[in-house]
Order: C-alpha cells, then structure tokens, then sequence
C-alpha cells in the first residue's frame, strides 16, 4: 500500500498522505517524495499552488516514523537516522520558503513530523478537532522540523510552554500562538479543495473560512510569560515548581515527567532561535542536537517507554534538570562538519 498520493489536479499539485492506519507518520521515502514534487512544481507553470492533506479523520500526520529511529539506533544504524534527519529538515526549509502558495488542511492529531509538513505553509489551515504539539520532551528529543522556530515566534514566552510541556493547541489556540492561519469547518474542506484545484487562487482560503474558536492559552498569558521569562533554565523551572496556580498545573507536571535534559536543551533551543528567527538557523540548531540525540540523550530510551514497551516509565539519563549541566546543553549545540545539514 502506498504512504503518499502525489499527482497535479486542474492548477494544483496535489500531496496525500495515505498512511491512516499509522496515523499518517512520516517515513523516509515520504519525505523524499515530497521534496521530488516540490522541486518538480517549483517552475511548472501548470501548478498555481500546492494543496495538501491526508487520509482519515483521526490525524494528518502524528509525528515521524520514530519506531524507525528506535529500530536503527539499536541495530547499530545510526547514520541511517542521521540521514533521514538531515532530508526532512531540508525538505521542511523548502516548505518554508516555497515560492507558490502551499495550502495545508490539517485535521486531527498535528504533532512533531506533522507539524513540519503542515505548519511551514503558507496557508495553514485547520478544523473542529485540530490538536497541534510538540511533545518531543516526552521522548527524549527536542522540539524539531522547524518546530523550534515557530515556538520562538509564539507570542510571549508561549514557545517555552509550549516546547517543554508538549501541550496540545486545539483550533483556536494554534491561529493564537502562530501555528495556523485559518479555520475552516470540516465539512467545507471538499468544496475549499475543488475551488482551489479549479482556480489556483490561494486568496479563496480566508475567503471560505469562520471565525475561529476561542484561544485558551490566550487567557493565560500573563501567568506563562511571568513564569517562563526568567533569564535561566533554573530560574524557570523553580518558579513553575513552586507555583499553586491551576494555570501552571501541565507545566509542574512536565518538569516531574519529562526528560529533564531535553527540557533543558529545550529551552536553550528557543532562547538562540528567538535571538536570530530564521527557519535554517533553527532547523541547524535542531540538527546539532538530534543527529547527537540517538548516542548521548534520552531518545531511544524515550521511544521504548511510549511506542515500542508502552510502560510509560522511561529511566532517563538524569534523576531531575538539577542534575544537567550547562556544559552537557551547551555541547549537543556546538558545530559539527559530520553530519552536517545542507540546504
């Protein structure tokens, strides 16, 4: 069975993700299949703009293949994930800064993978039951795909929330924090995408959508950013701690669960980004860290617990953030010529 449905309709290139069953996660070969049709419709005057979806109702996409990663790094291939790393992130980048208007309708369950192929584009759109993440510290990652660089652009200190906790961003919440663009009711998605195939004309898509849903996180603003503002990791973190706020409850549970290293790294991640807010300079600072992640972070313990045993008990490499050096952040961000991420 196919992963991908790549084909051009009236003035439309055309990607669906075909894998439902998997929850449409992303594999190698899908993203080298989209990076193909982006440099094929880049200069194709038949192709005005680019619409892309994907099968079922649960999920565009829930993230990368990472049984996958799990699966290379204990057979030894760790290249192999180095290499699928290094061509997602470029074909993220592509996304980017694509020159034609790249239209996403983004149902379901949005997170890590998915949020690179669908929250890059130029024209996000999503739905009633849209729930946006990143969850990578759950994991053991970071933030990836260009994740970091739209945490970074959320509006006050959101990013940091947003990265360390993984919480989900319904409809309302995504437009809020800069996720998304518009909201168009599911049942309008065959009309909105029939018009676009039919017309090429990207300026239908506000054209056809609703107010959007009210933003929760909104509301919560001024508790996160007197929270998250600190100048440090620690200055954060014990201020979270020693909270009682209800606003700040996912945020206590996070740094009690998650791996505190990528936590850490996390955080340092969106401060250097927020500091030069480029899609490649976040996508090479992301890079730095994951190609390092699979030997010297928490990853593939990460995977173990929640997708390969599902004991959701993941041992991780340090008892609590207390215990992470600034050293240890600093060195998974320093340069490296092998690999390196070319664009």
């Amino acid at each position: 069975m196919t992963e991908i449905h790549i084909r051009k309709e009236g003035r439309a290139g055309r990607i669906t993700l075909t894998r439902a069953e998997a929850l449409n996660a992303l594999s190698h070969e899908m993203c080298r299949e989209i990076e193909t049709a982006l440099d094929a419709w880049r200069d194709d005057p038949d192709v005005a703009l680019i619409v892309m979806d994907a099968d079922g109702d649960r999920a565009f996409c829930a993230g990368g293949d990472i049984g996958a990663v799990y699966r290379s790094a204990k057979e030894g291939r760790a290249n192999e994930t180095a290499e699928f790393w290094s061509e997602e992130y470029r074909m993220n980048a592509k996304l980017a800064e694509y020159p034609k208007p790249i239209i996403s309708l983004m149902q379901g369950f949005v997170m890590g993978g998915g949020v690179g192929i669908g929250c890059h584009g130029s024209h996000r759109v999503v739905e009633e039951k849209t729930q946006i993440a990143m969850p990578e510290c759950g994991i053991g990652l970071v933030p990836d795909v260009g994740g970091s660089f739209l945490l970074a652009e959320a509006p006050g200190f959101l990013g940091e929330y947003l990265g360390i906790t993984g919480e989900r961003m319904a409809a309302g919440d995504a437009i809020y924090c800069g996720f998304a663009d518009y909201f168009v009711p599911r049942e309008k998605w065959p009309e909105l995408i029939d018009v676009l195939c039919a017309t090429g004309e990207a300026s239908l898509v506000p054209a056809m959508a609703s107010a959007h849903p009210p933003a929760p996180l909104a509301a919560l603003q001024g508790e996160v950013d007197a929270a998250f503002s600190g100048d440090t990791f620690t200055e954060v973190a014990e201020t979270v701690e020693a909270s009682t706020s209800d606003a700040l409850a996912r945020a206590r549970a996070a740094f009690a669960k998650n791996s505190p290293l990528s936590m850490r790294c996390t955080f340092e991640l969106i401060r250097r980004v927020r500091t030069e807010p480029n899609i490649r300079f976040a996508l090479e600072m992301e890079h730095r860290f994951t190609t390092r992640s699979v030997t010297t972070a928490d990853i593939v313990e990460g995977v173990r617990a929640q997708i390969i045993d599902k004991d959701r008990n993941p041992q991780w490499k340090h008892k609590s953030w207390r215990d992470v050096s600034d050293e240890e952040v600093a060195a998974f961000y320093a340069p490296q010529d092998n690999p390196k991420l070319e664009f």
